[in-house]
């Protein structure tokens, strides 16, 4: 039988036992011992500086530390430079000056200031040196001699160096000097894109649209839960593949066969056969709505993304799920798939995005610098690059380790769509209906598009889902919440002095993170 306690008498049992488990003291630091420290720093020595250790050191340091051997406990030799000489600086003091203005300089009345000890060798240490001084004074080796003497060219010593080294004169204190700050690069010129055409037919928001690699037809998936295709020259709609029962959420077309796969918040990734316009295959697996999806360019892989904070890849033939990739703690939003490693990239709710090891299943990289949902990322056809966008900012990214280039800031909305081009025009397409163009090498956002919603509709309904360039790349497509399709083209008739880039090469001000 359960024995009954008061109130007061538990408060003071969970007091006692929280006591207990907080009063040992495990996360108290050990004391350290000296001969282990001692061992250790000697090895660090010998392994991250061995290949400078034999070289003379600064005369004035050994001159603080009394002696050779007095500031080194780890028992490793050192030399003095130039052993038995003392390096004596001559300073004389300031030039003979009068008094005050509009008084004859005289020898009664010159005026002349010796500088004190210590000022006169701070200063004799800050004059550029002559060669008998520079070899007196060097600090070690030069930065050469240390490449020589490791065995490597002083052709591949970081450039920066040996600039700032030569800029200096070689004086020991060219490490300190302060560097010019980068200014940004004049972004290439791009003719502005204009709206020529709007598509309806659908009877939801357009949520997702791809382009087939033909570039005869494009195909939509809509909240009206149809997949439509269209001509792409026209307009017109060719065909509706009716079969999801919830929002379609991302289409896309094989290069490879005749198949189009698409996904849905029903939870389920459907490929149908484009020779009979059926459904041939389904792959079961993700237990919530499925929100991209993407293809593998050079095997028979697809990759889907959902709401259930995993990524799954299908072998397309066989249906089977090779690898579930988890990981993610939040709804992974979008997925890209390419041929070189990293070969899965995917953004997610969790305010990540991974790199994914394909053959493995598991993360190679996680980037954690956005700060809010990555709803898109896209893969820069040419170079070896990709970009992510997030309300907080747009930020490009280097393979295979995903390191940082630069954030593209300024679009202050909810980020739901990139897309980039060979000419490196990147597009971002927005929730609240607007859309930047940018120059991707340089970042800068040459055009702002806010197109008027199809009449009929709210002003609240202005939103792009996704936007896609054709095969050409002289078209743009865009997927919208005012359950249109907009198609965009550069404009012909603009040059650069019609349209001019208003850049000023200002200091960039980077954030890193």
């Amino acid at each position: 039988e359960v024995q009954k306690h008061s109130v007061h008498t538990l408060v003071f049992r969970s007091l006692k036992r929280t006591h207990d488990m907080f009063v040992a003291d495990n996360a108290k630091p050990i004391p350290l011992d000296e001969e282990s420290h001692k061992v250790k720093m000697a090895v660090k020595l010998r392994t991250e500086y061995g290949s400078v250790l034999h070289m003379p050191t600064l005369k004035e340091n050994l001159r603080e530390k009394g002696g050779p051997n007095t500031g080194d406990p780890y028992g490793h030799k050192q030399y003095s430079g130039n052993q038995g000489q003392e390096l004596e600086y001559l300073i004389t003091g300031t030039h003979p000056y009068p008094p005050g203005p509009g008084v004859a300089l005289t020898a009664d009345t010159k005026v002349q200031r010796m500088p004190s000890e210590s000022a006169a060798q701070s200063l004799a240490v800050a004059l550029p040196a002559s060669q008998a001084r520079m070899d007196a004074n060097r600090t070690a080796a030069g930065v050469g001699d240390i490449y020589r003497h490791a065995g490597i060219s002083e052709r591949s010593q970081p450039p920066g160096m040996s600039v700032a080294m030569a800029e200096a004169g070689g004086n020991k204190n060219s490490a300190l000097m302060a560097k010019k700050a980068p200014t940004m690069p004049k972004p290439q010129w791009h003719p502005p894109w204009k709206l020529y055409r709007v598509i309806s037919g659908h009877l939801g928001w357009v949520r997702c649209i791809a382009v087939e690699p033909g570039n005869q037809w494009f195909v939509t998936g809509s909240a009206d839960r149809t997949i439509k295709i269209w001509d792409l020259a026209s307009g017109k709609l060719k065909l509706s593949l009716t079969g999801h029962i919830s929002t379609v959420r991302g289409v896309i077309v094989s290069t490879r066969s005749p198949y189009l796969f698409s996904c849905g918040e029903d939870k389920q990734v459907k490929c149908w056969d484009l020779e009979y316009n059926k459904v041939i295959r389904h792959y079961h697996g993700h237990l919530s709505a499925v929100y991209g999806l993407d293809l593998h360019p050079t095997i028979d892989v697809l990759v889907t993304c959902s709401r259930d904070s995993t990524a799954r890849i299908w072998d397309v033939r066989t249906k089977a799920s090779v690898h579930t990739l988890s990981g993610h703690t939040n709804a992974v939003a979008t997925v890209k798939c390419q041929a070189a490693e990293p070969q899965i990239i995917t953004g997610s709710h969790d305010t990540t995005i991974r790199l994914w090891d394909l053959v493995a299943g598991k993360t190679r990289v996680t980037l954690t610098n956005h700060k809010k949902s990555v709803r898109a990322v896209v893969l820069h056809p040419r170079h070896y690059t990709f970009a992510s966008g997030s309300p907080d900012n747009i930020k490009q990214w280097k393979f295979p380790d995903g390191n940082f280039i630069q954030n593209l800031s300024g679009h202050s909305a909810i980020i739901n769509t990139l897309a980039v081009n060979s000419d490196g025009v990147l597009v971002s397409g927005a929730d609240n209906g607007t859309m930047h163009l940018w120059d991707w090498r340089t970042g800068y956002n040459f055009q702002r598009v806010h197109a008027a919603v199809q009449p009929g509709s709210l002003d609240s309904e202005s939103g792009i889902f996704a936007c896609v360039f054709d095969q050409s790349e002289s078209r743009l497509l865009t997927a919208e919440a005012d359950k249109t399709i907009k198609v965009y083209k550069e404009d012909d008739t603009a040059t650069e002095e019609t349209h001019p880039v208003s850049w000023k090469p200002e200091i960039i001000k980077r954030k890193r993170f």
